[in-house]
């Protein structure tokens, strides 16, 4: 099945604003500080504090979030919101990925990750797209 929710994506504001939004909103908040995941590792100490992910979900309302981890790009108004794209097997993300990217500029290939698989592409219309699949 496939799953499509809002990402946004804070400058170091996540953790304030997926707190705010689950007393708005209710539901289950659950966070993962970059410090409390493998990619520790390879990101410098002063992304530690920043949150990897975070998700909400009341009812039938979901909002994943992160702050910016990329320190080579700038959040600029127009990039902090995209669509993030859930699907439950690697061959329906990959499907799902090649059909958006006719036309888009693919900012991070399909690949591994100790997550999951996972990848990003602007599409033909200049809509943000995340892709994600557990496998």
């Amino acid at each position: 099945m496939t799953h499509v929710t809002p990402y946004l994506l804070f400058d170091g504001t996540c953790r304030e604003a997926m707190e705010f939004y689950h007393a708005c909103l209710g539901g289950q908040l659950n966070m993962t500080q970059v410090k409390d995941s493998p990619a520790r590792d390879s990101m410098p100490a002063t992304q530690h504090e920043k949150i990897l992910n975070a998700h909400l979900k009341s009812g039938t309302i979901e909002i994943s979030a992160s702050d910016w981890l990329r320190p080579d790009r700038s959040p600029l108004r127009g990039n902090t919101v995209c669509l993030f794209l859930r699907e439950e097997t690697d061959e329906a993300l990959r499907a799902r990925f090649e059909q958006l990217s006719e036309g888009a500029d693919v900012t991070d290939p399909l690949k591994k990750m100790f997550f999951g698989t996972y990848g990003a592409l602007n599409d033909r219309f200049g809509i943000r797209w995340m892709f994600h699949s557990n496998l």
